[in-house]
């Protein structure tokens, strides 16, 4: 069974979401963690980068939480939900803003920022679909 699939399963418990849009979303939160986890370790020892490793390092907690909130249908809140969709997709700007000045310099940074945009505009398309 793919991921598609466990999904549809998982519906019932999560009413008033449009499970496609949620899978892109994880999809979407998990490529964030990646590319932000990247990011940072591609500083490590690079001079005046704590901000943006330690901005990177928030937005890789940051995703994971959301995608294993996503992940996890039986607690389903659609109020904490929103609050936490809200906390992410901020830090996904704040960090794609803060990557984006570096990202002349560094290649892990232009991806991250690119990452965590396409993240950004996940969550607020599932945002606009939560009902």
């Amino acid at each position: 069974m793919d991921m598609t699939g466990m999904m549809e399963m998982r519906a019932e418990q999560m009413a008033g979401m449009d499970m496609m849009m949620v899978q892109k979303c994880i999809e979407a939160c998990s490529a964030a963690e990646q590319a932000a986890t990247m990011c940072c370790d591609s500083m490590m020892g690079m001079a005046d980068m704590g901000k943006c490793m330690s901005m990177c390092m928030n937005m890789a907690d940051v995703a994971n939480t959301m995608m294993r909130m996503m992940m996890r249908p039986m607690g389903m809140d659609m109020m904490s939900m929103s609050a936490m969709m809200d906390a992410c997709i901020a830090m996904g700007k704040a960090c794609a803003e803060e990557c984006m000045m570096h990202a002349d310099m560094n290649e892990a940074c232009a991806m991250c920022a690119q990452v965590c945009t396409n993240m950004v505009m996940a969550c607020e398309a599932m945002m606009g679909s939560m009902k």
